[in-house]
């Protein structure tokens, strides 16, 4: 048999965000949608249609008109979500933004999205926003309106607006790391975003019955594609236990809320295992989840089902280029399913294994994993070769993911294709820190890997060859680093030297420069978890 597979045919939505919503509210009006703990806010699924309404008419009363691009640089909130709806139903296209983002890769982001407006906080105890967002600017005088959400200053506009969107609208810029060292704007659709939420939702089996935990970031898909469009696709209440992961905060939102489902990348679910209180919280009302953005231990996924009550846990593979989810586990595989592999190809979605020459391989053998559907998305944002290069003649995306589809049709992870780094869910390209860190102007010349991290997954090393004549220690770059890009792309690792090692041809070995660090720093026994 080819590594080839198709999902069953389901039928697609072809709604939009905007009617999802304004169909819940009707459906389950007094039901809960949103609980924001941290905010003490609850919102019915009828307050939650009413406030996207007023949130839409001051987006128009901002000037802002369809096909704008709105920014949100927030950790999770209830505005987030606010926003996120109403630009859906006002026709304007949501770019988010990191929250670890700082004036470097901000002020690229500005430019690259060409937004017309972004919501912030001023600050909050990890940043202050307000201040990097001038920084990011260089005394620029852009074209933004900025909106505080502090001080509440969206001004009011005039309810009744007629929503004017298509299903194949892109509704949604999400940046993801690049291989040329620079973030690509993913161009997302409501047909691509609420058919991957609804159908992930329907692999947990969700219903207006269930009320999801996400401590995931609502600004990558796994916290609003699959949190808050899963929600309003099912009806489920979504509950944001805190603005940004907290491990106690989070066993305490399952607890008080009685939530069924619970989200998380593997780190996640062992910082709450790990917590010193955790049999204290009663975790009885949970059933299912997703656990996703990295490779999942088996002993974490046996205690997950065991000790957390999680019988039904699912694991997710995807990419924010596919909405993201392609492959899906069933809630009720096997635990070595669910643990060796990322499950099988998703309903209305196609997934082959090619070989480096683009044929599809037998079952079994290693190759790329490419996916084909509704899924796809447009392209990135004003860079047709990148595009090109993604998504080929036939509409296939190609992942830069290497895998092996089994005989029965489960899929495993054995590699990856591109350069890339996955560090506790979050995606880092070695290449996109070389061409910062070559900025410094101490810095000749920079080779960046990733390093096996029993708790991580992977961590950031950096080897550093220095100009002529120059000094530099490693808390010195760690602190230049540090208001100028996100933490989670600061190296963990430094490392200064004269040469790295090469080829005959004079290439650089980046897989010896793993491999030294592994010996150095003693990560064999990691190395071996991560390839197991």
């Amino acid at each position: 048999m080819l590594s080839y597979a198709k999902g069953p045919e389901t039928g697609l939505m072809e709604s939009t965000i905007g009617r999802r919503l304004t169909e819940a509210a009707f459906r389950f009006p007094d039901r809960p949608a949103i609980i924001s703990r941290h905010q003490n806010r609850r919102l019915s699924w009828v307050d939650l249609d009413r406030e996207v309404c007023g949130w839409t008419a001051g987006l128009r009363a901002l000037g802002l008109r369809p096909g704008d691009r709105v920014g949100i640089w927030s950790t999770n909130c209830v505005e987030w979500v606010l926003l996120q709806l109403a630009c859906a139903r006002a026709g304007m296209v949501l770019v988010n933004v990191n929250p670890a983002y700082r004036s470097h890769e901000l002020g690229y982001v500005l430019r690259k999205s060409k937004m017309r407006a972004i919501f912030l906080w001023s600050r909050d105890e990890r940043a202050d926003y307000a201040t990097i967002l001038e920084e990011a600017a260089g005394g620029e005088k852009l074209d933004l309106r900025r909106v505080y959400l502090e001080r509440n200053d969206l001004p009011a506009g005039q309810f009744g607006l007629e929503e004017d969107n298509e299903s194949g609208d892109v509704v949604n810029i999400q940046y993801t790391s690049g291989t040329t060292g620079s973030p690509k704007g993913v161009l997302l659709t409501h047909r691509n975003l609420l058919n991957n939420a609804s159908l992930a939702a329907a692999q947990m089996k969700l219903t207006e019955e269930d009320v999801i935990c996400a401590p995931v970031p609502l600004y990558h898909c796994f916290g609003c594609v699959m949190g808050v469009l899963a929600a309003v696709t099912t009806g489920s209440a979504l509950v944001l236990p805190n603005w940004s992961f907290d491990a106690g905060m989070t066993l305490d939102a399952v607890e008080a809320e009685r939530a069924t489902a619970l989200y998380g990348v593997p780190t996640m679910f062992i910082a709450q295992l790990e917590h010193p209180e955790f049999s204290r919280f009663d975790l009885t009302s949970l059933r299912t989840g997703i656990m996703a953005g990295a490779p999942c231990p088996i002993e974490v996924m046996k205690r997950v089902v065991d000790e957390m009550h999680c019988s039904q846990i699912t694991i997710a593979y995807g990419q924010t280029e596919s909405s993201p989810v392609i492959t899906m586990s069933q809630s009720d595989d096997p635990l070595e399913v669910r643990v060796s592999t990322v499950g099988t190809t998703l309903p209305n979605t196609e997934t082959k294994i090619v070989s480096e020459t683009g044929e599809t391989v037998e079952r079994g053998v290693q190759g790329e994993l490419c996916t084909r559907g509704y899924l796809v998305m447009q392209g990135y944002d004003g860079e047709p070769e990148a595009t090109a290069k993604a998504i080929d003649k036939e509409g296939w995306l190609h992942t830069g993911d290497l895998a092996v589809m089994r005989e029965d049709g489960n899929c495993k992870i054995t590699g990856r294709a591109r350069d890339l780094i996955i560090r506790g869910g979050e995606n880092v390209y070695p290449r996109e820190i070389e061409e910062f860190l070559y900025t410094h102007p101490k810095i000749a010349d920079v080779q960046v890997v990733g390093l096996p991290d029993a708790r991580l997954g992977e961590c950031v090393a950096a080897w550093i060859r220095l100009k002529t004549g120059e000094t530099l220690t490693e808390g010195e770059l760690r602190e230049w680093c540090r208001n100028r890009i996100a933490h989670f792309k600061i190296p963990q690792h430094i490392r200064i030297v004269d040469s790295f090692p090469m080829t005959v041809t004079g290439k650089v070995q980046k897989y010896r420069i793993r491999e030294i660090e592994i010996e150095r720093l003693g990560l064999q026994q990691a190395a071996r978890i991560e390839t197991a």
